[in-house]
């Protein structure tokens, strides 16, 4: 089987619908209010790629990478990211859902989610030393055994997160969320 290759192509609507995009390459690509839900991006390489206005939600992603790519204005429910190729993997969210995806035991330190929607968003082990949460809602987001050093959560809400059970030296939260650090303790703050 052939394996294909695109550089610097636009992808636009319903372009790649109708395609078997497996095993497919694509490096500084821009992909424009593409349909991407519920299709097979296994063992696919996104590299210096950008995602705009694109619906990736319950997409198949095994052993698929993405080095330095940005999503903008995606919606990308239900994503596994934890089942991708981990090795050089860099990515940025910017206005985008990802409700309901997992980033389970995953190295991104410096992950930008700029105003996103993190909903019951699955965190547990994951490195994200200096990742940038700014105006997110992290309502049911799992931190567990996660590296937050240096991460920044002033602009975000709903997170609870247990400084018993995380990595949190350095991080920044805001006086008016730190409630959320403190749920598990049984006090009341008024």
């Amino acid at each position: 089987m052939k394996e294909e290759f695109y550089s610097q192509v636009r992808f636009k609507g319903d372009d790649l619908v109708s395609k078997d995009i497996q095993k497919v390459e694509f490096e500084s690509c821009i992909f424009d209010s593409c349909q991407l839900s519920n299709m097979d991006l296994s063992e696919a390489k996104f590299e210096s790629c950008e995602f705009k206005n694109c619906d990736l939600s319950n997409t198949k992603i095994l052993n698929t990478s993405f080095q330095d790519v940005k999503f903008q204005d995606c919606k990308m429910m239900g994503l596994l990211f934890d089942d991708c190729n981990p090795f050089l993997m860099q990515f940025q969210f910017i206005n985008c859902t990802l409700n309901l995806s997992s980033f389970y035991a995953l190295k991104i330190t410096k992950t930008k989610f700029i105003n996103c929607s993190l909903l019951e968003v699955d965190f547990t082990s994951a490195q994200l030393q200096e990742s940038k949460f700014t105006n997110c809602e992290l309502s049911g987001a799992v931190f567990e055994n996660t590296n937050l050093m240096k991460a920044d959560f002033r602009t975000s809400t709903n997170y609870l997160i247990s400084p018993d059970h995380n990595k949190i030296k350095g991080a920044r939260f805001s006086l008016e969320s730190v409630t959320g650090l403190l749920q598990g303790y049984g006090i009341r703050i008024e």
